[in-house]
C-alpha cells in the first residue's frame, strides 16, 4: 500500500493537462522500459548490504559508510522520480512529454506535425522489449526529437501511425472542403452526389422574374479564398 501511494504521489497527472471540453482523450501514455530502474535499484541492494555489514560486523569508519549508505538511496530514489515521472503521452489531438520532478517541463506538438518517425532496436532492447523512438517534426527543441526506453516500441509506433493517418484524413478532408475540389462527388459543401459546379448553378442561378439588371456601380463579389468558386464568394 505504501508502493502505491507512493507511485500515486510522484504521479505527473497526465490527464490534468488534456483540453477535456474541446474532446481530448489519451490515446496512449508511454512510460519508461523497467530496464531504467535497473541502475537505482542495484544502488539501493549496495546501500542495503553495506548497512547489513555496518550492523553484523564490527568494522571501523561507521559514520562514513552511513554517509555512503545515505547517498546511495538518495541518488537512486532521486532516478527514480526522474524515470516514473518521464511520460511521453499521445491523444487524437497532439504529442507531449512530460518531465522533471520539483519544476515540471510540459512540451506539445499537434499531432500533424509530426512528419516522421525512426524505430530505433538494439540487440539488448529486442531481447528485453525495449526501443527508442526519433522524431522528425517542426517541434525539434521542445523535447520531442528522442524518446529513449520505450516498452512495447512496435506496439507504440502502430498505434502513433493510426493516430497520425486518421487525423491525416480529417486534414485531408478540411481541405476538400475548404479548396471544393470538383473531381469529389462529396466534397462537404453540398448533398452527396452533388459537386461544386452543380451547386454553385443551384444556389447562384437568379429566378427568371428578377431580370432587371443590377447596377453597375455594385462592387463585384469578393471570394474570401481567392478562388472563382461561387460557394466561397462574400456576400
Amino acid at each position: 500500500m505504501a508502493g502505491i501511494g507512493l507511485f500515486r504521489m510522484f504521479d505527473p497527472k497526465v490527464r490534468r493537462h488534456l483540453i477535456s471540453d474541446e474532446g481530448e482523450v489519451v490515446i496512449d501514455e508511454v512510460r519508461q522500459h523497467w530496464v531504467v530502474f535497473t541502475v537505482p535499484m542495484l544502488e539501493v541492494l549496495l546501500a542495503a548490504a553495506l548497512l547489513v555489514a555496518m550492523v553484523t560486523t564490527p568494522i571501523g569508519g561507521q559514520p562514513v559508510l552511513l554517509a555512503i549508505c545515505l547517498v546511495l538511496l538518495t541518488h537512486a530514489f532521486w532516478n527514480f522520480l526522474t524515470h516514473h515521472r518521464d511520460r511521453f503521452v499521445v491523444t487524437n489531438m497532439r504529442v507531449m512529454r512530460i518531465r522533471g520532478v520539483f519544476s515540471q517541463t510540459v512540451a506539445t506538438t499537434p499531432i500533424a506535425r509530426v512528419l516522421d518517425i525512426t524505430l530505433q532496436k538494439p540487440i539488448i532492447g529486442r531481447m528485453l522489449g525495449y526501443g527508442h523512438f526519433i522524431f522528425e517534426s517542426a517541434a525539434q527543441d521542445q523535447g520531442f526529437r528522442e524518446i529513449k526506453w520505450v516498452s512495447r516500441p512496435d506496439d507504440r509506433d502502430l498505434t502513433i501511425q493510426r493516430v497520425i493517418q486518421r487525423t491525416g484524413l480529417r486534414a485531408s478532408a478540411s481541405v476538400d472542403v475548404v479548396q471544393s475540389d470538383e473531381d469529389s462527388d462529396d466534397d462537404g459543401t453540398g448533398p452527396i452526389g452533388m459537386d461544386s459546379a452543380q451547386e454553385v448553378t443551384t444556389t447562384t442561378t437568379a429566378p427568371a422574374h428578377h431580370s432587371r439588371p443590377a447596377p453597375t456601380s455594385a462592387p463585384a463579389s469578393k471570394s474570401i479564398f481567392n478562388s472563382d468558386r461561387g460557394n466561397w464568394t462574400d456576400d
